[in-house]
């Protein structure tokens, strides 16, 4: 299909999808820079390592919930000042972290960090959406995650050397100046919601339309679908660094190296989506998305709990669920807003709330279970698979009412 009406004319520039790429990549870019920094953090502020743990899991949770206020509000005001609004909140919420005496006032100047992050990520999907239809949106968002996944990889490796540079404050002074050079960029590229689109009702009207899309069995298959991968992968980041370093004996630099082959999965997948999805169909892709999962997540947990194949076993099944992301995440989230087009925003928004609340309960449980070999994170990954498949099936194919 093509692209939909908006205020850019027949089609965007890769200026625009750009700027949309790098507004994806606030979630990674807020968390991936400032993880090297975590034990110097810890240690500056006397706080055990628990505690500056919970500076990602506070971060999850008001990116989780976030995305359900920016969502409705953008659809009420326009996409972009909403995501101006957001990127203040994540320069506030930066410069607080950079300035933080105690690693209570850390943890909480990061989910300030995290609600202006989260409008960034939600409505540039949105964003996408306005401008264009259907499988078009798909391809797209496809695209710019590929774009975005240099994020994650970079990430560490610049935020360590800030780190060793400037000291552990500095990440975070660099991210005040990326949220501001972010919303000079976003001025310079126009609305892509129009006055005569949005809608007229109250905030707490528009809140309240949650309630309708929660009753949508296909917004729930999207939702679900997404979330059991978010819960998986999840999964996967809090378990593998004590696995990979403690279990398995791999050093500092080389978990750094299995990092980056995952990821490159995870990318390539993405990169392969955007050719396949117009020609088949964003439900299609996504259905074989959920198969793929499903068996690279039995195939995990086997390996973790038989040691079947060693690291390298663990590694090559962990490559394959987690390049399922390519096929999952863009397909979930365009289909679901093709549901509800008028609420695009809402919708991207849902989607993400249910896919990051996901990601908490994966990685909590990992830390509840753990007991210092991959069996546990196995298990998780196991169950997840057969949630995603279960939902994609039963919730996706179910006729429309």
């Amino acid at each position: 299909m093509g692209c939909a009406e908006s205020t850019l004319g027949s089609a965007p520039g890769w200026y625009v999808l750009g700027i949309l790429s790098l507004l994806m990549g606030f979630g990674s870019i807020s968390t991936d820079l400032y993880l090297p920094a975590m034990p110097a953090m810890g240690r500056a502020l006397g706080a055990e390592a628990g505690l500056i743990e919970l500076t990602i899991s506070g971060y999850l949770i008001g990116f989780s919930l976030g995305q359900l206020l920016w969502g409705p509000i953008s659809d009420c005001y326009g996409r972009r000042s909403s995501v101006s609004a957001g990127l203040i909140f994540f320069v506030i919420g930066s410069a607080g972290c950079a300035f933080a005496g105690t690693a209570q006032a850390l943890i909480g100047w990061r989910i300030v960090q995290a609600i202006g992050a989260c409008a960034c990520v939600a409505l540039s999907r949105a964003m996408v959406r306005d401008l264009y239809a259907g499988d078009r949106a798909a391809q797209m968002l496809s695209m710019l995650m590929t774009i975005m996944t240099i994020a994650p990889i970079l990430g560490p490796l610049l935020g360590g050397q800030v780190v060793a540079l400037a000291g552990w404050r500095a990440v975070f002074c660099l991210l005040v100046i990326i949220g501001g050079l972010t919303l000079a960029l976003l001025w310079t590229i126009p609305e892509t919601l129009p006055s005569r689109r949005r809608k007229s009702e109250s905030l707490g009207v528009a809140l309240r339309h949650y309630r309708e899309l929660l009753t949508h069995r296909h917004i729930l298959g999207y939702a679900l679908t997404g979330g059991f991968l978010y819960a998986g992968m999840f999964a996967y980041v809090a378990g593998t660094p004590s696995i990979y370093i403690n279990y398995y004996q791999v050093t500092e630099q080389s978990y750094g190296f299995f990092w980056g082959i995952v990821i490159a999965g995870a990318a390539g997948a993405n990169l392969i989506n955007a050719r396949l999805v117009v020609r088949h169909g964003h439900d299609r892709i996504l259905i074989l998305g959920a198969v793929l999962m499903a068996l690279a997540a039995f195939t995990t947990a086997w390996a973790a709990g038989t040691d079947w194949g060693g690291l390298w076993g663990l590694v090559l099944s962990l490559f394959v669920f987690i390049s399922s992301v390519g096929f999952i995440v863009a397909n979930a989230v365009a289909g679901a807003m093709t549901r509800f087009p008028e609420r695009a925003g809402a919708v991207s928004a849902l989607v993400g709330a249910v896919h990051y609340g996901s990601g908490i309960i994966g990685s909590s449980l990992v830390g509840f279970f753990a007991d210092g070999t991959p069996w546990p994170m196995g298990v998780i990954i196991g169950l997840t698979g057969v949630g995603c498949l279960l939902s994609t099936l039963l919730l996706l194919q179910a006729p429309e009412k």
